[in-house]
């Protein structure tokens, strides 16, 4: 059976109706991306006006390695030039309080220029910050993502 005949935006609903009803985490990616000088891109939400990382949860019979780059480009219209090791899995049900989600956080390298977000109303900007003048606030709990993949010990955090 197939579901072509449901309009574009109906079936996206109904995706998350359906992810809610059977009570899954869903999985997600997040980058702590870097531009070649080391600046470290982030991304500001539409819902909470606080910073995050750029990421987002992956797609229907979509791989992480494909889910990342997609994620930045319609996030931020940056290209992403590779993608590092992973820094944390992040499982806490508090984190995000639209669902439960499982992270995975990963480091990347992303090229210049921004080209901004594809959709303004749930990314309102993206912008290069030095690692000494980061903001102060993050969305969900991100800043200990950021904060463990800048950490000088190479090792997963698992929560």
């Amino acid at each position: 059976m197939t579901l072509a005949w449901l309009p574009k935006g109906a079936f996206g609903i109904l995706k998350e109706i359906l992810r809610h009803l059977l009570r899954r985490p869903v999985v997600g990616i997040a980058a702590v991306a870097r531009s070649s000088d080391g600046r470290i891109l982030l991304v500001r939400r539409g819902d909470t006006g606080t910073w995050a990382l750029p990421g987002g949860t992956l797609e229907w019979g979509e791989e992480l390695r494909d889910a990342l780059p997609r994620e930045i480009a319609e996030e931020t219209g940056a290209t992403v030039l590779g993608i590092g090791e992973v820094t944390g899995i992040y499982s806490r049900p508090d984190r995000d309080p639209r669902f439960h989600a499982v992270t995975i956080c990963v480091r990347a390298e992303v090229a210049e220029p921004l080209l901004g977000p594809k959709n303004r109303l749930e990314i309102r900007e993206a912008r290069f910050f030095e690692p000494d003048a980061l903001p102060e606030q993050f969305a969900m709990g991100m800043r200990d993502m950021l904060d463990h993949a800048l950490g000088a010990e190479t090792r997963v955090v698992l929560e």
